[in-house]
């Protein structure tokens, strides 16, 4: 599970949070979304935040759906998660605080959905073209599930018109454990990224092949 969607649960699962937690693990879990919210736009900031989250939600009592999605959540996509997760947790904040909220306070889910709807809106290929790539083993390569067309596996992942996987793309989408988080993954490749300076799908062939392994490795170590 990644950031986002353990914030989508908080929502969903609010009301037996709030229950199960005394008023200061409630106030000390309010304070560390309020916290991720304004998060500057660094990538180290942004995985110290979600880290307080995590923390905050320890007290939930072990088997609450929330707490056990706590140790399985991990950060992808420095650039997006500075600009849509720091904005999820705000409306949530607001959300949680304000009895009253907007009418136009967007629920995390959408913001989840539009997410998706962003990264389907890529390049990408059928099972049916990749089989046609030559391709006979999938394993290591991100597909997404299009509600509309079924399984789409991202182009950014093979090489020109006709060629197969890029041999660096599978060794960073199991660094990203793609095939758990196919969509945390896809959204590390197709979000701008500050320490590469550019999307990493943009920078494959332009940049050596040990600086975007380096890239994904040094984002998750502070996971």
């Amino acid at each position: 599970m990644n950031p986002e969607e353990l914030l989508t649960l908080i929502a969903s699962h609010w009301p037996d949070i709030r229950a199960m937690l005394d008023d200061e693990e409630r106030e000390l879990l309010l304070a560390r979304l309020e916290a991720l919210a304004a998060t500057p736009a660094e990538d180290r900031a942004i995985r110290r935040a979600v880290q307080g989250v995590r923390l905050a939600l320890l007290a939930l009592p072990p088997g609450h759906p929330v707490r056990s999605a706590v140790d399985g959540t991990r950060l992808a996509g420095p650039v997006w998660v500075a600009s849509g997760l720091t904005e999820q947790a705000r409306r949530l904040h607001a959300r949680l605080t304000d009895p009253d909220p907007p009418a136009d306070t967007a629920e995390p889910a959408d913001i989840l959905a539009a997410v998706r709807e962003r990264l389907l809106a890529e390049p990408s290929f059928s099972p049916e073209e990749v089989r046609e790539r030559g391709v006979g083993d999938a394993d290591g390569l991100i597909h997404l599930d299009d509600p509309v067309r079924g399984p789409r596996y991202p182009a950014f992942q093979f090489t020109g018109e006709h060629g197969g996987p890029i041999p660096v793309v599978r060794t960073v989408n199991h660094l990203l454990l793609a095939d758990e988080d196919p969509w945390g993954a896809a959204d590390w490749w197709l979000s701008g990224n500050l320490w590469l300076g550019g999307r990493p799908a943009a920078l494959l062939g332009h940049l050596p092949d040990d600086l975007l392994v380096g890239a994904a490795s040094a984002m998750l170590e502070g996971d």
